[in-house]
């Protein structure tokens, strides 16, 4: 059955209103056409009718209208044609008993707009993908939209909306003069002098010619004042191949070029925003500033920015090693530099990276307290350090979150601007990778999705290490033990912290095993090593004495012990695991300040017995 519905009061505005309108393109012969009428026209609203007729000599089996309405013109209802809508452009196809229409017929649909009056209208008719008319399919494009226009260094940045229809490419104009032909909606007019203003317009172009001009658009190149140039700003450095590249934004105002420095020391002068240092070492940090110049004299100098150069030497991790945390702040502990952090600690986790206000994004610096306590410790000075217990063979990375950490990787912009940003922060300090240490929650898919990101831009000697708590680690569907299991191939080891949790079940699920004894950091560790972690994958995380945790310290002499258990299966508690795992990875603390606080007793105790590990 086919029928319409339209409100009593709009069909008597409508037979009130004046003679219908049509608006028809000519007639072509042997084609198929689609005229358009307004049937009725009351003001705020109006009818409109399209008839199809089909002189093309042969059958059609289906036909699609589609057209653009004028700017705030919009259909409501329809009859005998289904409607879909993109934006202003409205496309109106057969239903199934009106698609076929034999040469010479003809069918018609129709639908009420709003509002009425002599601009509404449909434009751009097309049937079937030609003209409506029965010509051509293509027309000159529409008019580009939002011309905008940005002085630079002897230059002017262009860019535009795109214009409506089929659009070859654009021209740029100033006045009558024709200033460049581009196919995207972007241009940069260059070559220009100091200081001078110009105004342009554009006008989109097709085989059919070209369309109406944007409105203009002007600006002015720099140059224009006196004075020195302003801070240069955005200044990025990256380590290389015996190089350090540099780059930075541009300054607006006068400005003749760019002076680059170490130290005091003038390392080149450029006059674009980026520079390579050459001619450096192997495994060296650098810390450069940039100063903008002119006629006038220098401005200020960037803020410094460091990077190292490539070709460190890569020592691997020992078969079982001890891990600590290093506070970069102040608390009860003893604060020290990361030069002062003992040669027993194999891995070093700079406590913490925190989150900055973009998703997923991880800032680092020392902190102004921790600084301020050991007298006046740096930036660079932290990087020195980094370099110094390198050459003793140890690594450093860099841990995220903490307990009052708040950083959020739930989507994959922000997994991007993870592994964005923490590879900046090893280039920058030298770290040789990333703890995750997320105790407010975390996606085991995003965040892997940036540990593999990560992975790709630092290469194979990455090091992944992992934080979790008790918690998160009972079963192999909770997102922290998801997480390690979906990058195992990566991941270099998971040291669980068996503290400040009560109570936990063991994977015999006998018994709440109390914290503080063996028996729960080996029965704890067994869930890991039974559920598809490597046993080179699972080391235990303890506090180092007093102070250290609210609850489950042990003394070191007992994590050796639990040690010694899971390598062999001797020497356990009431608990024995189902298997021995000689490939125990180690041990951790939190932390190394509060080892240091309580005489070095977990490391001086720990590190020897890993030596004695199969």
């Amino acid at each position: 059955m086919r029928f319409r519905v339209i409100a009593g009061s709009l069909v008597a505005a409508a037979a009130l209103a004046a003679a219908a309108t049509a608006v028809a393109l000519p007639a072509q012969a042997a084609s198929a056409t689609a005229t358009f009428v307004k049937v009725g026209d009351w003001g705020s609203g109006f009818e409109g009718k399209y008839t199809i007729k089909n002189d093309s000599g042969t059958a059609m089996s289906s036909w699609k209208v589609e057209f653009d309405l004028p700017a705030g013109v919009s259909v409501g209802s329809f009859w005998d044609a289904t409607l879909t809508k993109n934006g202003q452009h409205i496309t109106f196809s057969n239903v199934g008993w009106n698609g076929s229409v034999p040469s010479g017929s003809s069918v018609s649909f129709g639908f009420l707009g709003t509002p009425g009056g002599a601009n509404s209208v449909p434009l751009n008719c097309k049937l079937n993908g030609a003209d409506c008319g029965g010509g051509s399919t293509e027309t000159a494009p529409g008019k580009p939209g939002a011309l905008t226009a940005t002085g630079g260094r002897n230059g002017i940045a262009l860019s535009w909306s795109a214009a409506s229809g089929t659009v070859t490419g654009y021209k740029v104009y100033e006045g009558t003069t024709l200033r460049a032909t581009v196919t995207g909606t972007s241009a940069t007019i260059s070559g220009l002098g100091d200081c001078e203003s110009h105004t342009y317009t554009v006008a989109a172009y097709n085989a059919v010619g070209e369309g109406p001009k944007s409105d203009p658009a002007s600006a002015t190149t720099n140059n224009c004042g006196p004075g020195v140039p302003q801070k240069t700003g955005g200044l990025t450095a990256t380590g290389g191949a015996n190089s350090v590249a540099l780059s930075w934004n541009d300054v607006t105002g006068p400005i003749s070029g760019y002076k680059v420095y170490e130290g005091t020391t003038l390392k080149a002068t450029v006059t674009g925003t980026s520079a390579t240092i050459s001619g450096l070492g192997d495994c060296e940090p650098h810390t450069y500033t940039v100063a903008a110049y002119n006629p006038a004299g220098e401005g200020p100098k960037s803020d410094p920015a460091s990077a190292t150069t490539t070709g460190c030497t890569t020592t691997p991790l020992p078969k079982h090693f001890l891990t600590g945390y290093w506070h970069n702040f102040d608390n009860p502990a003893v604060e020290l530099k990361l030069a002062s952090v003992p040669k027993e600690y194999d891995l070093i986790a700079v406590s913490f990276g925190e989150a900055s206000s973009t998703a997923g994004e991880v800032v680092f610096g020392v902190d102004p307290g921790l600084s301020a306590s050991l007298g006046g410790y740096t930036d660079a000075q932290f990087k020195a350090d980094v370099q110094t217990v390198h050459s003793r063979g140890q690594k450093v990375i860099l841990s995220v979150g903490g307990e009052k950490g708040r950083v959020q990787v739930s989507s994959s912009a922000a997994a991007t601007r993870f592994a964005d940003s923490v590879y900046a922060l090893m280039q920058n300090y030298g770290f040789d990778g990333v703890d995750i240490d997320l105790e407010n929650g975390l996606n085991a898919t995003y965040m892997g999705q940036a540990l593999r990101s990560l992975r790709a831009k630092a290469g194979s000697g990455l090091i992944i290490t992992m934080a979790p708590q008790t918690i998160d680690m009972q079963s192999p569907g909770a997102e922290y033990f998801k997480l390690a299991l979906n990058i195992k191939d990566i991941l270099t080891v998971v040291h669980t912290q068996y503290y400040n949790s009560g109570s936990m079940l063991g994977c015999d699920k006998m018994a709440a095993y109390s914290q503080g004894t063996v028996n729960f950091m080996t029965a704890l560790a067994c869930i890991q090593l039974e559920n598809g972690l490597r046993p080179d994958q699972v080391a235990l995380g303890l506090p180092a004495g007093p102070g250290a945790a609210g609850g489950g310290i042990v003394a070191p002499s007992m994590v050796n012990q639990a040690l010694t258990c899971l390598a062999t299966k001797t020497n356990c508690g009431s608990f024995v695991p189902p298997n021995a795992y000689p490939g125990i990875r180690g041990a951790m603390t939190w932390s190394i300040n509060w080892d240091a606080s309580n005489n070095w007793n977990f490391s001086k105790t720990v590190k020897p017995h890993l030596a004695t590990l199969p």
